[in-house]
């Protein structure tokens, strides 16, 4: 290899296209843009979802439904899952290494899905009635 013979890869240089410049170059007269209309004249475009002056896609379909911000800083935790940890008291620090509830959740509540058998105390966090009463009948309390 010679320094005189280095080029740059296949396709990596080209040159600008050059348009209204002519009928030869192929991109004379209306330099690609094809006849009349807002889309051929300079400055001329619209928005993102506009239409035409049709009312737009997003204003014709109804509004529906809301979801909460906050939804993010609640958290659920299973019995079943309870049941897996090797810990005698449960609070949302312990719930957070154990990786059951995300770093952002401040919130925690026990759903009865699954069953317990430890006794598990738990202290800061919220049950649902059905849950709670199988956490006090394997012999848990909450605080």
């Amino acid at each position: 290899m010679e320094l005189n013979g280095i080029k740059p890869a296949d396709g990596a240089k080209h040159y600008k296209r050059r348009v209204g410049r002519g009928i030869g170059s192929g991109l004379g007269k209306t330099a690609g843009r094809g006849h009349k209309g807002q889309k051929s004249r300079a400055g001329g475009y619209h928005k993102v979802g506009f239409e035409g002056g049709q009312m737009p896609m997003q204003r014709r379909l109804p509004k529906r439904g809301f979801k909460s911000a906050l939804l993010k800083f609640n958290g659920e935790v299973t019995l079943t899952a309870l049941n897996l940890l090797d810990v005698a008291e449960v609070n949302l620090v312990v719930l957070k290494q154990a990786g059951l509830v995300g770093e952002l959740v401040k919130v925690v509540k026990v759903i009865k899905t699954g069953e317990i058998t430890k006794a598990v105390k738990l202290s800061g966090i919220g049950a649902t009635a059905a849950a709670k009463l199988a956490i006090e009948a394997a012999g848990g309390s909450l605080v």
